[in-house]
């Protein structure tokens, strides 16, 4: 009778001990974390003495709080204007630069430049560029003859717009290397025969190209969805949240109140919101996805 294999044979216990950094750093730096600050939202407590055990009032509170109405308010303008953006012109451009035109590989280095340049380096270069009396931006505006351009960062009704272009402007490169990988997958053999049954460039793109690039459109809406939600550093950096709080968004009212207000209880609460908004958005997604997204 065969002997059954035993759990700790020389062979498995080679590859725990290199597993065992990263499932220490995950179990550390991640699960400890996430289950101190679900337990934390049942509490009121400043960062010092003792927790004090306070139910569900954290997560009542937000229901009355104004600041997290509009910061989620915000929150969902950004998803909803930058994502689409986003991923329109990385797909435009993605197509474009599939050719094999002279210098794309110039072009695409180009636009995908923004997306590994520092976040931190971003925001302050735009900064620049949008400041309202020496910032090259109104300086065009100017010199074509509008003589009052927009206030940008200073005005409460351009300051989340002007974040919104910059987002735009950052996350574009990263969507277009993921769509143009696609593309290189898509068997040259669908565009031959459609050309064979008489369609054009505009057909061929939404028949061939689209459907087939389905999985990783899905795939980029979900990713643009969660990382619109986590905007914190070019808020922090161009607005601080202002004016007023016409760029409050959660990520960055979730850190003003946990360290500047020192509720890290209420702070912890407003987190797992957003992580169960973030949820119901992306599980409506994947239930909808089998409508549109085509596998073979």
């Amino acid at each position: 009778m065969r002997k059954p294999p035993t759990f700790f044979t020389r062979s498995r216990m080679v590859g725990y001990t290199f597993l065992l950094p990263n499932i220490l750093g995950f179990l550390l730096f991640i699960c400890f974390p996430v289950l101190a600050s679900f337990c934390m939202s049942f509490t009121d407590w400043n960062g010092f003495g003792q927790m004090e055990f306070a139910g569900l009032s954290n997560y009542i509170r937000l229901w009355s709080d104004e600041t997290f109405r509009i910061s989620l308010f915000n929150s969902l303008i950004m998803t909803v204007v930058s994502v689409p953006l986003t991923l329109l012109l990385a797909i435009l451009a993605a197509v474009a630069l599939n050719k094999g035109i002279r210098g794309v590989k110039i072009f695409r280095t180009a636009i995908f430049m923004p997306h590994i340049t520092a976040t931190i380096a971003v925001a302050v270069v735009w900064q620049l560029l949008y400041n309202p009396t020496m910032g090259p931006i109104n300086g065009l505006l100017r010199s074509l003859g509008i003589e009052h351009p927009p206030a940008w960062l200073a005005s409460s009704e351009w300051a989340l717009p002007s974040v919104i272009i910059v987002s735009i402007w950052h996350s574009v490169g990263y969507y277009m290397v993921l769509y143009l990988t696609g593309l290189q997958g898509i068997p040259s053999d669908l565009y031959e025969a459609s050309e064979i049954d008489g369609a054009g460039k505009l057909s061929q793109f939404k028949n061939v190209t689209l459907p087939m690039l389905s999985p990783v459109i899905f795939f980029t809406i979900i990713i643009g969805i969660i990382n619109s939600f986590k905007v914190f550093d070019l808020v922090y950096v161009m607005t601080k949240g202002g004016p007023g709080r016409s760029t409050h968004m959660l990520v960055y009212d979730i850190y003003y109140t946990a360290f500047q207000r020192y509720e890290y209880g209420y702070a912890s609460a407003m987190a797992y919101v957003l992580f169960a908004i973030i949820l119901i958005i992306t599980l409506i997604q994947f239930k909808g996805q089998k409508r549109w997204v085509n596998y073979s």
